[in-house]
């Protein structure tokens, strides 16, 4: 087969500039010159060795920060489960006494990762602002995140009224008497080689009704209390 002398002509890419075309003095070339590729300038090792050492300290300020917001002990959560009225009564002769009975059970709830020692839990009952009695419990411990249930029982026999007296008449001829009762629990929380003081404190307002012996209505919350 035949071949023509354009299938054999190599193929170029690149031509010299012709010095001696009759064209030469009539044509215009333009020449770009080659610029280097050059390197986008990094920081100084000194300022990469500050910025490592900055990042690093901020994380681990913000790991101790997150520590001491989880393992720093927090005050128990106390509720008041059950208030119940056993007896009240007014009496006149020889002198204006009152008795009273109640019964509480409460709730302590331990918020913290470490376990709680409380010493005693008390409840006191008082009228108008005034304490007029109080009951302790014995202590115990709760487990960490844990929650234990307390009962006290209150007991007023022939408490003597001086104050309010007449406030306390006007209530009992009304057939409804407000009392104030508020419950405390202390005790610490072991953080490693430390004691941590912590306590939670409620208070209810209680209406008893004098004619069928029964709590009307209590409205119990966070108080800072007389106890």
């Amino acid at each position: 087969m035949a071949t023509t002398d354009e299938e054999h002509q190599p193929v170029v890419f690149y031509a010299a500039i012709p010095q001696n075309s009759p064209d030469h003095d009539h044509q215009d070339y333009v020449v770009l010159p080659l610029y280097p590729h050059r390197r986008r300038p990094g920081l100084p090792p000194d300022r990469r060795h500050c910025l490592r050492r900055s990042i690093f300290f901020s994380a681990a300020a913000l790991l101790l920060a997150a520590a001491i917001f989880l393992l720093y002990p927090s005050d128990p959560k106390l509720t008041v489960v059950r208030l119940r009225l056993n007896r009240v009564q007014l009496r006149t002769s020889p002198h204006l006494s009152l008795d009273l009975s109640l019964s509480v059970t409460l709730r302590v709830r331990n918020l913290d990762f470490f376990s709680l020692d409380y010493s005693s839990l008390a409840v006191a009952v008082g009228y108008r602002g005034r304490e007029l009695g109080f009951v302790t419990s014995q202590g115990g411990r709760i487990r960490a995140r844990g929650s234990s249930y307390v009962d006290a029982d209150m007991v007023l026999d022939g408490f003597e009224v001086i104050h309010d007296a007449i406030y306390l008449v006007e209530d009992w001829a009304r057939g409804s008497i407000p009392f104030d009762t508020e419950s405390v629990v202390k005790g610490t929380v072991g953080v490693f080689f430390l004691e941590v003081p912590v306590q939670a404190r409620i208070s209810c307002q209680v209406y008893v009704n004098t004619k069928n012996q029964t709590i009307t209505h209590q409205d119990c919350g966070p108080d800072e209390g007389w106890l």
